[in-house]
């Protein structure tokens, strides 16, 4: 059994753009780099990863994700992440991979642990394992086993895309919801809670004042 984890990421200098309001471009890029990193560096300390697949067609961010010991594939053709997790899955599968592991890169709060939980919910396929966003409306992570499952369907109301599809295939489904899974950093409301619970754990010290 080899399980890949898939993480799409964006140009670093044209992410997050709905956080304007409240960085620059350069704050945004990043804060999009540190994110990613982090997401990269926890996810090697997970045994039940064999690999993490990176796609993307941001050739630093590449560059970057082969430094800190992941696979690449460069994005070509028109930037739409469906069509871009279904190539990098159908490269896993190729390469071995008997389970896939999609993985947002703006999740800043998340733990090895989380993703060991996830693994240990989708042993046994066919099962698909959610991780929700804090409003219970989109995807931030998902585990697929097979690979070949689903469809993916990200975009606004992914969750009960995802569910209702696996639910259709006769798959186990399993809704994973944790603080540290559930918060990716979209908009405003979303940096100001990052940085109050950074705060509360006397992690760093702000970069950017938290709004009231």
């Amino acid at each position: 059994m080899s399980t890949w984890a898939i993480v799409p990421i964006k140009p670093l200098n044209r992410s997050k753009s709905r956080l304007s309001s409240v960085l620059t471009i350069k704050q945004r890029a990043a804060l999009s780099r540190e994110m990613f990193e982090r997401t990269l560096t926890t996810l090697r300390g997970v045994p039940g990863i064999d690999t993490t697949l990176v796609i993307s067609r941001d050739t630093g961010a590449l560059s970057l994700a082969r430094q800190i010991g992941a696979q690449t594939l460069q994005e070509r053709g028109e930037s739409e992440l469906n069509a871009s997790l279904t190539m990098a899955t159908r490269v896993a599968i190729e390469r071995g991979a008997t389970g896939v592991l999609l993985l947002a890169s703006d999740i800043p709060l998340l733990q090895a642990e989380d993703v060991e939980n996830m693994l240990n919910l989708g042993k046994y396929p066919p099962v698909v394992v959610i991780a929700a966003d804090r409003r219970n409306e989109g995807t931030n992570a998902m585990l697929i086993r097979p690979p070949v499952l689903i469809r993916y369907s990200y975009g606004e109301g992914s969750l009960n895309r995802h569910r209702e599809a696996a639910e259709a295939a006769g798959a186990d489904v399993h809704i994973y919801q944790s603080l540290t899974t559930g918060l990716d950093v979209d908009i405003p409301a979303d940096l100001d809670l990052y940085r109050e619970l950074l705060v509360e754990q006397e992690l760093v010290e702000l970069s950017w004042p938290v709004r009231t």
